[in-house]
């Protein structure tokens, strides 16, 4: 049991810090977002159950040879109110912690979740008494009366939306917009938002955790690449690397508060963040090749042996 708290340990302090820093500045993933985009997502599961499940093990030391078994006899005890022979203080704590911080966590993905549903849905409120339909368009498109350049998907289920300004219409040629509607559908198909906001729920319920910030910004360039190449298939892209420039480029030129409220009640606007708009067009006009077979052997190999080496430790423990 020790030796498995001390590795569940080992690797919650490993994906907590050198594994994402070294993810982070590598240049394979814009190679290979989609795999990428995976192997974040493992990282932030197994680090979270490694970082718990490391407590939890330690604090049930006392209580049985396995955590299975001690989890029965941990629930035994706190029926009766009592504690085994060798429990200490520092296992209770650790107990304790485990509960606190898998609860914390827990509650705080809830909460995102909640408030985020009823963001959308006020915005989907404001979008049906401020816009009006796109012309000639039947898949949800909306049309907002604002002079900056905006566009952004509004998920929703059956009510998901994709909304322009006419801004961005009078701003954009035919072609670059076809594009801009194509990767903003593509964030509707791909649920880019329900990964986006797990990421914003790790970061906002680990605020001190520098890594949960520079997971969540890698994330939001992972999803916009992914919905780039959607959109690719739509415009070629030469056009769609043009069209993110000219939005970035009038996004850079706004003065700041000048935002539509819808904007920012919640939608992905993602064409209005500079950070990720260099990157988009560097590997747009770059010609970025894929990864290899064995490249993706592996990276899809580092996924699997992720998800499935917490667990194993847990219950394989003898």
């Amino acid at each position: 049991m020790l030796n498995t708290a001390l590795a569940l340990m080992a690797l919650a302090v490993l994906l907590a810090w050198p594994v994402p820093i070294l993810l982070a500045g590598a240049n394979w993933p814009p190679r290979a977002p989609g795999l990428a985009l995976a192997l974040w997502q493992s990282i932030a599961l197994a680090g979270g159950i490694s970082m718990i499940g490391s407590l939890l093990v330690f604090g049930l030391i006392p209580f049985g040879a396995t955590p299975v078994s001690a989890l029965g006899a941990l629930a035994g005890h706190v029926a009766t109110g009592t504690l085994p022979a060798g429990a200490t203080l520092a296992g209770v704590m650790a107990l304790c912690l485990a509960l606190i911080l898998g609860t914390h966590l827990l509650l705080n993905l809830s909460a995102t979740f909640i408030r985020a549903e009823r963001q959308r849905r006020r915005h989907h409120t404001l979008i049906g008494l401020l816009s009006d339909p796109l012309p000639f368009d039947t898949e949800g498109t909306r049309v907002i009366d604002h002079a900056a350049p905006i566009a952004y998907c509004l998920p929703g289920g059956t009510r998901s939306a994709t909304v322009l300004s006419r801004g961005l219409l009078h701003l954009l040629d035919a072609d670059q917009l076809r594009g801009v509607v194509a990767h903003e559908r593509a964030h509707l198909r791909q649920q880019h938002h329900v990964v986006l906001l797990a990421f914003k729920s790790w970061h906002s319920a680990l605020p001190w955790f520098p890594i949960a910030n520079r997971a969540e910004n890698a994330v939001a360039l992972l999803v916009e690449m992914m919905a780039d190449d959607q959109a690719r298939q739509a415009v070629d892209d030469r056009t769609l690397a043009r069209a993110i420039a000219l939005v970035g480029t009038a996004h850079l030129a706004e003065v700041s508060g000048t935002q539509t409220p819808l904007a920012a009640a919640g939608g992905l606007d993602d064409v209005s963040s500079a950070d990720l708009v260099g990157p988009r067009v560097s590997r747009l006009l770059g010609e970025v090749p894929g990864l290899s077979t064995a490249a993706r052997t592996l990276v899809v190999s580092a996924t699997v042996v992720l998800l499935l080496l917490p667990p194993a430790l847990l219950l394989l423990t003898t």
